[in-house]
């Protein structure tokens, strides 16, 4: 029976984007684990794995407590006899692959890596970019596949060698369950969330579902909404974060505090974007922006900074782009779709889940059959 291992910083990742994969993968037979930092203890994860590992690793991947549980991740991955483990997000991906870095020269184990967004960008400062590349080229060798989900990262990983080309894929993304998206059903929510806002029918309403962090530069938003002069506009803000009081300060600063609706952490995200012109998301990266994606789904149109992973979704036909930190041009797009909707929109199909499952699979195999593992020795 397969052995498939899943690492992740925080639960909350696996919960949110992965568990389709446990599934399918369990259900054709394979063992799936689960590793984080408070996996065991996340609801909703017990059922939908064989096993679950909590590591004690920390946002900084040179935390000295990152390395020092090394020796852990080893000991997980050899009692467990993994054929792949199959590393998220930054930390988790990094420290794991520093700890395997043996078993995997030794053909004990496969190793992926899934960057979803590299921590180095175009238009990012000098020295942080030039210590995560560093960071990046030399875990690149600790790995047998390397997978990105945007153009920008894909050019970077061969540019900067990130890995080789026969080790390199591109997915778009971990894939959406289209089915949750329909427009009838989020339709319906939409009419409540109007009401609970306390919109009437001529008001506009935005959406941006981002977490209150700098990279996602809410203040973008609040700044653009201050300068559109009208009362009609609003902007629905879900999610939570430690800038999320800061931004709502700067909305009462600026006098937009009635049109700005700060609603915390949501479950009915497509409810959300199905009420409103269109969605937002001024961020200045981001791996592949999924509530864009979702926003597709929906059929409403974006306006988005033209940063990595959102350039990817907002295609010409999708919404418009503007340049990133750009307030005036933010406000311009507001303004022009405000009085001038934009049409429909459609998702691209290979956002699907099961397609991206399929790549998934595709990529197993080929490690599999490609990469023979030799058998585990007893008593280590």
């Amino acid at each position: 029976m397969p052995g498939l291992l899943i690492a992740t910083t925080v639960p909350g990742t696996i919960r949110a984007f992965l568990l389709p994969y446990a599934d399918y993968f369990r259900s054709k037979g394979w063992n799936v684990d689960a590793m984080s930092n408070g996996t065991s203890s996340c609801d909703g994860l017990s059922e939908r794995f064989d096993s679950l590992f909590d590591v004690d690793w920390r946002r900084n991947p040179l935390d000295p407590t990152n390395l020092r549980e090394t020796a852990k991740i080893r000991d997980i991955v050899v009692s467990g006899a993994y054929d792949i483990v199959h590393v998220h997000t930054p930390v988790a991906a990094f420290v794991t692959r520093l700890a395997l870095r043996k078993l995997r020269a030794g053909k004990r184990v496969r190793v992926v890596y899934t960057a979803h967004g590299f921590h180095f960008h175009k238009g990012g400062k000098a020295a942080p970019n030039f210590i995560y590349r560093t960071l990046e080229r030399r875990a690149g060798r600790w790995a047998d596949r390397i997978v990105v989900i945007n153009a920008e990262d894909f050019d970077a990983a061969k540019k900067y060698r990130i890995t080789d080309e026969a080790s390199l894929r591109y997915m778009p993304g971990i894939g959406l369950d289209f089915s949750k998206y329909e427009t009838r059903t989020a339709s319906d929510g939409a009419v409540n969330v109007r009401a609970e806002l306390g919109l009437a029918d001529r008001d506009v309403l935005y959406t941006m579902a981002a977490e209150f962090i700098p990279r996602k530069r809410h203040h973008d938003a609040i700044e653009a909404l201050s300068r559109v002069k009208r009362t009609d506009i609003h902007i629905a803000f879900a999610g939570d974060g430690p800038l999320r009081e800061k931004t709502r300060d700067l909305a009462c600063e600026l006098g937009v505090a009635k049109q700005a609706h700060f609603l915390g952490f949501r479950e009915d995200i497509p409810e959300l974007i199905a009420a409103s012109r269109a969605t937002i998301l001024a961020s200045e990266r981001e791996g592949l922006a999924r509530v864009l994606m979702e926003s597709a789904c929906l059929g409403v149109p974006i306006i988005g900074a033209d940063a990595r992973g959102i350039r990817d979704v907002v295609l010409p036909d999708r919404g418009l782009l503007y340049p990133i930190g750009d307030q005036l041009a933010l406000r311009d797009a507001m303004l022009r779709v405000a009085d001038d909707p934009l049409p429909p929109v459609k998702p691209d199909d290979i956002w699907r889940i099961e397609n991206l499952i399929a790549m998934h699979e595709e990529l197993y195999a080929d490690l599999m059959a490609n990469d023979k593992k030799p058998p585990q020795e007893e008593n280590e």
